[in-house]
């Protein structure tokens, strides 16, 4: 990093109120770890009783374990060229699904793509993907130590709010992703992120602050990106929120 991208981050890491930086990985996630880790592969239940006694004799065992990454491409598969809902007829160039790590601690979910990540096939990828990448590096992460998606995968024309039966068509997939990554922490990004998660007509202002249990995560509302270039003046609040999340990250895993 040259001497003009340290300064800007420095200024940056100012604006967000951060007084200092620690160097110790310690808590970080490891990628080698993770791959061995109880959590990192899906097994399928094998029946009790009379069905896994008929179970038992197979000569050959059949590999019926997904490590998230498998998993993850499965999910996308299973969309495929998506028509499930009138975006696809509206303008939309691809489907956006997700980047990352398959097996994070820490997954962001925003509320839909937009032109840039249209284009590009990858979310958070515009002048608001660049803040998010900001706000991850000042916990002291890169953006491949995380996973980011969207509640839907299609841009809405125009950029518009996401409508109840695109939200309805398209989450079960968000919902797979969760399920599969199994973060520690989820961070809403956004008044509708948050709202289309909790279920909730409560503006992001009222719920920004707390702390939720979901789908055997933590769950953080915070401020989008692209409102922080807006009111910058709210950085502050969003370094509020993202030291709750450094502090979960670096509790021990249960066991």
């Amino acid at each position: 990093m040259d001497n003009a991208h340290l300064a800007e981050h420095l200024r940056f890491f100012q604006e967000l109120g951060v007084t200092g930086v620690s160097l110790d990985a310690r808590w970080r996630r490891r990628a080698a770890a993770a791959e061995t880790v109880a959590r990192g592969s899906l097994v399928e239940e094998v029946p009790d009783g009379a069905a896994a006694e008929e179970a038992a004799p197979v000569a050959e065992p059949v590999m019926l374990s997904r490590s998230p990454a498998e998993a993850l491409q499965h999910i996308r598969a299973e969309i495929g060229d998506c028509t499930r809902c009138k975006l696809h007829r509206l303008g939309r160039r691809q489907i956006v699904f997700g980047v990352g790590n398959p097996s994070a601690d820490l997954m962001f979910v925003g509320e839909a793509p937009g032109a840039d990540e249209d284009i590009q096939g990858i979310p958070f990828v515009g002048r608001a993907g660049q803040l998010l990448t900001k706000i991850i590096e000042a916990i002291g992460l890169g953006r491949d130590d995380v996973y980011i998606a969207n509640v839907i995968k299609c841009r809405p024309p125009e950029n518009r709010n996401p409508e109840p039966d695109e939200v309805e068509s398209c989450e079960p997939f968000l919902f797979q992703q969760i399920d599969r990554i199994r973060p520690k922490v989820i961070v809403a990004l956004g008044t509708f992120a948050a709202k289309a998660l909790l279920k909730t007509q409560d503006p992001i202002s009222r719920l920004r602050g707390r702390m939720y249990d979901y789908r055997g995560a933590k769950l953080i509302p915070t401020f989008h990106p692209a409102f922080l270039l807006r009111s910058p003046d709210r950085k502050r609040d969003v370094w509020e929120d993202m030291k709750k999340v450094r502090a979960l990250l670096q509790e021990p895993n249960e066991t």
